[in-house]
């Protein structure tokens, strides 16, 4: 399965990844909606993952022209600086086409499970937390 991490933090971009491939997803970034863009259309992911708050192009832009491309690949907005503080961004999100939301922070476990949702893989979901270990 194939990921499109969209984030303009570097951390949050590294950190995504590591998780995702460590799980046996196939990932490629973005550090904005931008280059985002040009990532989707080249890789066609199953899944796009964007923060909302972002240099050049936003997320909130980035997913209604994903919607207008596809309507179909899944994709889930994250936004950071608390639980409460985003919810009113997130929800607007949801409104224009994220099939799921998720505030930062989270945590390898909360991402893994919305990512195994989403693209409704059978199964229990296994943390496995070192790179180089796929999914059985």
């Amino acid at each position: 399965m194939k990921v499109l991490v969209i984030d303009d933090e570097p951390a949050v971009r590294y950190a995504v990844t590591r998780v995702l491939e460590s799980n046996g997803y196939e990932v490629t970034t973005a550090p904005d909606g931008v280059q985002g863009m040009a990532q989707f259309r080249s890789s066609h992911p199953d899944l796009v993952i964007t923060d909302l708050i972002m240099p050049e192009q936003e997320g909130m832009q980035t997913i209604k022209q994903i919607r207008q491309e596809d309507a179909e690949v899944k994709i889930l907005a994250i936004s950071g600086g608390g639980r409460l503080v985003n919810v009113d961004f997130l929800q607007v999100a949801k409104r224009l086409g994220a099939d799921e939301i998720l505030p930062k922070p989270f945590d390898a476990t909360e991402l893994l499970s919305t990512v195994r949702q989403l693209l409704t893989l059978p199964g229990p979901m296994e943390l496995r937390p070192s790179i180089g270990n796929h999914m059985s």
